[in-house]
């Protein structure tokens, strides 16, 4: 006989929750409706559910979308670069200590003692029909950060094939959860014909019906709950084999509304504010942002980030500040909305001749207009290069604080982990550095503001 078994996948949600009412209402309506005909569906997220620039997330700490994920009945999901690398150890570790559903997440492992409780290396789900399900699944490896949070993590497609291989005469159909990247999918389907499908996200990608390589069927969601993804799958219970494999995209903003939805989105960011609403410090007066010059908010930050450092001198740009300080008292919500980045500090070695070319591509008078998507930034534009400590003369000698700089030194640059993926300065790519983690910079910044405002 066929089976039907039905998978309905988000993924790539960063905390985007306004048609999170409608999509879970709709989903678990198709879902009764299916058990009701005596077909099996699951519900899984493939990574980034969470984003911290959310208030809701940030002052729950991803707990407030994990109890959302409870309530919609999710199966299983893996975890993404928000999950695994925006919390502290301690907060990942105990992240899903209250889930209802399965946590697999084949490529981290805790440096030191045990792995948490919640952290599977694959599930084996059985449908109605005595089906076996395998579910495997890796994440995105950002290693540097991985290591500075005491995880280790493992080269992801390796590890995906050893399981699957492992898994294929022990189940019946095998699925990946990969919060990998477009490019890592097509080479790990390329690698891997033994894995029947691959829930795609990380790049956001959209691949409407899905796209076939080498017989494995890929998926993509896009991002920021803009669609729901249904996957089903024939299988021939006499042959024991998949005769068809069907995804599609639902478009979440044309799904019906559903009653108090806006008052449901609205509660929880109500809530976010409610938890965030603390006094951390209080200032004597306004400190105001600027995008396209110095200002007293980046000066009182500058200060900030190169005590928390200890480097030589400083580099960012002013898009990062979303609203000035406020004079008076000085709550965590107001250091969320001005900096609601998940981004943290990195210090970076350079010689003086890096850092004259660091200063010169700073001048770069297209950057101050771009409207910067991605790495971490969750501002508007992209902003005036700031720099601090260092400095050109008129004989095109490097100045550290005043001083010419010493031609035989290695001087020590902190700046925002963004600017080190190669993107716009392509020397940092390779440069010695270290990340300054976990804490982000509005932490950074309540950190420095209890001491400095007293």
């Amino acid at each position: 006989m066929l089976e039907k078994i039905h998978i309905f996948h988000t993924n790539d949600l960063h905390s985007h929750f306004k048609y999170w009412p409608r999509m879970q209402s709709y989903v678990r309506e198709i879902r009764t409706k299916l058990t009701t005909m005596g077909e099996t569906s699951y519900l899984f997220d493939v990574g980034d559910h969470l984003d911290r620039s959310n208030i809701y997330t940030e002052a729950t700490v991803g707990k407030g979308n994990v109890k959302l994920l409870n309530e919609a009945g999710y199966n299983v999901v893996t975890i993404g670069n928000n999950e695994g690398i925006t919390l502290s150890h301690k907060e990942l570790y105990h992240l899903y200590d209250e889930a209802a559903f399965d946590v697999v997440v084949a490529n981290v492992n805790a440096s030191q003692g045990p792995n948490p409780a919640w952290m599977k290396p694959y599930v084996v789900l059985t449908t109605a029909y005595g089906t076996k399900v395998a579910v495997i699944a890796a994440t995105a490896m950002f290693e540097i950060y991985y290591k500075e949070l005491d995880w280790e993590i493992d080269e992801a497609r390796s590890t995906l094939i050893r399981l699957a291989l492992q898994l294929r005469e022990e189940v019946d159909i095998i699925v990946c959860l990969s919060h990998l990247g477009i490019t890592e999918d097509e080479l790990l389907a390329e690698e891997c014909p033994e894995i029947d499908v691959i829930f795609g996200s990380h790049t956001h990608h959209v691949l409407p019906n899905g796209k076939r390589i080498n017989g494995v069927l890929l998926t993509g969601g896009g991002k920021f709950g803009q669609y729901t993804g249904h996957l089903v799958l024939e299988y021939d219970t006499k042959s024991r084999g998949i005769v068809e494999k069907k995804d599609t995209l639902i478009h979440n903003k044309e799904l019906p509304t559903i009653k108090n939805e806006h008052e449901i989105v609205q509660s929880l960011e109500k809530e976010g504010k409610r938890l965030l609403d603390i006094p951390v410090f209080t200032t004597e007066r306004s400190y105001n942002k600027e995008w396209f010059h110095y200002s007293q908010l980046s000066d009182l930050f500058a200060h900030a980030i190169l005590e928390k450092s200890g480097a030589d001198c400083a580099l960012f740009n002013a898009g990062i500040f979303l609203d000035g300080l406020p004079k008076g008292t000085v709550t965590a919500l107001d250091l969320h909305r001005i900096f609601p980045h998940p981004i943290n500090l990195c210090t970076i070695e350079l010689s003086v001749a890096e850092m004259k070319e660091i200063f010169q591509q700073s001048k770069n008078e297209e950057w101050p207009y771009i409207e910067l998507k991605g790495l971490g930034f969750r501002g508007v534009i992209f902003g005036k290069m700031l720099t601090y400590g260092f400095s050109m003369n008129e004989d095109r000698q490097l100045l550290i604080n005043g001083k010419l700089a010493d031609n035989d030194r290695i001087y020590k640059l902190v700046t925002l982990d963004l600017f080190t993926f190669g993107y716009f300065y392509p020397s940092f790519k390779y440069a010695k550095k270290k990340y300054i983690l976990p804490e982000f910079l509005r932490n950074i910044m309540i950190d420095y503001g209890q001491r400095f405002f007293k």
